[in-house]
């Protein structure tokens, strides 16, 4: 039994890009990922539509292609072949294995689906990460306010001229 390469949570990551707030993954790219031809995605999904709802596939209009050509996203419009690409979204990706029903793109799918878990993750994190910064800046800042005060309070205080003291005895003597 031949053992299959799964593409790497890198790989999937890299795909992954964020079009109308949604992550999604180019039909294109998820062809490539299953090891099946673009067209053949395209078909399985268009002869199963009623499972793909506008949250989880959308057709990417002649716009939105032209950003991303200009922001190099995609080198040009040649890249998806003459058609305007199906974004899909972590749900739709999901909702692919019950259409494409390879041994490939089910594991394919897990993988994704980890990938968007770990990113989900990633976010939730740094959202509290976010949250901890900004609590600290703003007892900080309390606490600048406090030494500011400081500050402003010693320069108050009125500098006194400084006096020589000669004292006997302590002068140093030459041998």
């Amino acid at each position: 039994m031949k053992l299959q390469k799964l593409a790497t949570p890198e790989t999937i990551e890299s795909k992954i890009l964020i079009l109308r707030n949604k992550k999604i993954l180019l039909d294109k790219d998820l062809a490539g990922l299953y090891e099946v031809k673009p067209i053949a995605l395209r078909q399985q999904v268009k002869r199963n539509l009623e499972r793909f709802p506008d949250d989880f596939m959308f057709q990417l209009t002649n716009k939105e292609v032209e950003t991303m050509v200009s922001q190099n996203v995609i080198p040009s419009k040649k890249y998806f072949g003459g058609h305007l690409p199906y974004a899909f979204t972590q749900e739709g990706i999901a909702m692919l294995s019950s259409v494409i029903r390879s041994k490939k793109a089910v594991d394919v799918n897990i993988q994704i689906m980890r990938v968007f878990v770990k990113i989900r993750e990633f976010i939730y994190t740094h959202k509290e990460l976010a949250q901890k910064i900004n609590q600290l800046e703003r007892k900080y800042d309390h606490h600048d306010y406090q030494i500011q005060k400081l500050f402003d309070k010693t320069r108050d205080i009125p500098i006194l001229p400084e006096k020589q003291i000669k004292i006997d005895g302590f002068n140093k003597t030459k041998k």
